[in-house]
């Protein structure tokens, strides 16, 4: 059996694939065309998307959406297929890379690290751009499917539903990530229900991307079978020689081990799945690295409190210098034992899904 399309609006993807959105330069517009060039959403993260910006540090707000516009465009120089933001509620200038993505005309805006209870709001009369929250559980997508339909007689788009297993900032406490209860296959089935609950009411299907710990067909397939449309996948996108960052950067994935991976409190007062280094090992033991706070990014990090930049130090591992800096990683990281090209994944997932369904 081969492996359905996926719809999300007016949007036809031919492969159920999407890509998922790596902030401070990880998955910029070389991964997100070849992911779309191979018939998956391809996806931009807006998370300090001007990092490289000579003026990221003073002006962080222009450097921001005029990269963002910039990436926009160069993916759509490079490829004809479907191309998406990821925008986190909890960006300092959320509101603003909102309407940089739709005034570039992005095929779909996908939202988390929040709520985004506002998010359709942004949308003007003959806008296309499709809305794609990303949730951790059924009542917060039940809610989301509430407020904008009250609000704006809007539904979402699709759902994105991202487990524990996911690499960097995570949604759960630090308790949950390894109960059963919190696990994907439920959370799945739980929004999956609850979206038909919203069918039933509303005569709208709402299409639910399983996310977070996704490796490979098999793995596809299971989902699927639950009742997800689609799969988005994080970790294995870093992998390819498409990504946008260094090749340390990469290589870092090949040669992690089970036991290196690790969960962080992050700065921004969310618990993060990363791979361990000396870098967070000096964290971990009451190290303090002094900082000024250049880039404002996040609403929640407190510059008086943090033990050290995370804007600066994930630029730091994005340019291959994890001496200074550290890598998210989703919790399979450690099963990367090469680095390939897009195509050759996006080839094997299909082949494997094929596989498991035989």
């Amino acid at each position: 059996m081969k492996l359905p399309e996926l719809k999300i609006g007016h949007l036809v993807s031919r492969l159920p694939i999407v890509q998922g959105g790596m902030g401070v330069g990880i998955s910029m517009s070389g991964l997100a065309s070849a992911v779309a060039n191979a018939g998956g959403i391809g996806v931009i993260a807006g998370a300090m998307a001007g990092i490289t910006e000579k003026d990221v540090a003073t002006n962080g707000l222009a450097a921001n959406c005029r990269a963002l516009s910039r990436e926009i465009r160069t993916a759509r120089e490079k490829s004809g297929g479907i191309i998406g933001v990821n925008i986190m509620v909890a960006l300092t200038a959320f509101a603003d890379l909102v309407k940089t993505a739709i005034a570039e005309k992005i095929d779909i805006i996908f939202a988390g690290a929040g709520l985004p209870l506002d998010l359709p709001g942004f949308l003007k009369k003959g806008d296309r751009t499709r809305l794609v929250p990303i949730v951790s559980s059924a009542r917060a997508a039940a809610l989301i499917c509430k407020r904008w339909f009250q609000r704006y007689r809007y539904l979402p788009d699709a759902f994105v539903v991202e487990g524990p297993k996911a690499g960097g900032h995570l949604g759960f406490k630090v308790e949950q990530l390894d109960d059963p209860r919190y696990s994907l296959e439920n959370l799945v089935a739980e929004v999956v229900a609850a979206m038909e609950t919203v069918r039933f009411e509303h005569g709208v299907a709402i299409p639910v991307i399983a996310a977070g710990g996704i490796y490979d067909g098999d793995d596809i397939r299971r989902f699927l079978e639950m009742g997800a449309s689609g799969v988005q996948m994080g970790t294995r996108f870093v992998a390819t020689h498409e990504c946008d960052a260094d090749p340390a950067f990469k290589q870092s994935y090949v040669d992690a081990r089970k036991e290196d991976l690790t969960v962080i409190q992050s700065p921004v007062g969310l618990p993060g799945r990363a791979l361990n280094n000396r870098f967070l090992t000096d964290v971990a033991a009451g190290i303090r690295r002094p900082f000024r706070c250049p880039y404002h990014c996040i609403k929640t990090c407190d510059p008086e409190k943090s033990p050290y930049c995370i804007g600066m130090a994930l630029a730091h591992a994005r340019r291959g210098k994890l001496t200074s800096g550290f890598a998210f990683a989703g919790a399979n990281a450690f099963r990367v034992n090469e680095i390939v090209s897009v195509r050759e994944l996006m080839d094997a997932l299909a082949a494997g899904y094929e596989q498991a369904t035989a």
